[in-house]
């Protein structure tokens, strides 16, 4: 029988990633894995689409994520003068802030769909090979080292199987860890499932609406994964 889910890949490599889904005011978080509302927005950069449109189309694609760099948590501690308080007052003290963000991490990040958005996919590879607009890795200072897909990023496979026919990035610094962290994205009230708030809901950029979604963590030892190399 004919596999009836379609992936896209795309690698999310760079010296920077920011995935944060907590941010509020002076804090900035970091997400360990890059977040679904991070990925959709970049996604949506790629296309040309503006943040009033809904993004219902793309949310629909579940999404996985295969860390194979960690990276390691960093801190910038950022200062700003003359800056506008929310009210459109200036503030004349300075605005200090912590914003984080994970050096030197490496993602293989899945978008799986069934049939009826293998067309949609389709333009979403199209657009990240030549983006209308720029894209960046969760803040518009962090751009990707890499291009973020191949000649056979789109996939006839299931997210799960389409995580592991990709060789795994090599570290930069020491040897390959033996167990390497999956995040799949599952249906609700699938058991023992962990809570993200990263899901967009219509015109989310707009709004600033992001649902719940749910994942499993998976850590298969890095030989069970295939070692077959995506043609770039």
């Amino acid at each position: 029988m004919a596999n009836d889910k379609h992936t896209l890949l795309l690698w999310l490599v760079g010296p920077m990633q920011s995935w944060g889904t907590q941010s509020r005011f002076v804090h900035r978080d970091a997400g360990r894995e890059p977040s679904k509302s991070g990925v959709i927005g970049l996604v949506c950069a790629a296309l040309g689409r503006p943040r009033h449109e809904p993004v219902d189309d793309l949310a629909a694609l579940k999404m996985g994520v295969r860390v194979d760099r960690e990276g390691v948590m960093s801190r910038d501690y950022h200062t700003a003068r003359d800056c506008v308080r929310a009210d459109g007052t200036p503030n004349k003290d300075a605005v200090i802030s912590e914003r984080f963000y994970l050096a030197d991490a490496a993602f293989l990040v899945g978008l799986e769909g069934d049939p009826r958005l293998h067309m949609l996919m389709t333009q979403a590879r199209a657009a990240l090979q030549n983006p209308r607009w720029q894209i960046y890795l969760g803040r518009k200072s962090f751009l990707p080292t890499e291009p973020l897909v191949f000649e056979n990023s789109l996939r006839t496979l299931s997210l799960r199987e389409a995580l592991r026919t990709v060789a795994l990035k090599p570290p930069t610094r020491g040897r390959q860890r033996d167990r390497v962290r999956l995040v799949l994205e599952v249906d609700y009230g699938a058991a023992g499932a962990e809570i993200r708030q990263d899901q967009p809901l219509g015109a989310a950029f707009r709004d600033r609406r992001f649902g719940l979604r749910y994942v499993d963590v998976e850590m298969p030892t890095a030989a069970d994964l295939a070692v077959q190399e995506a043609t770039r």
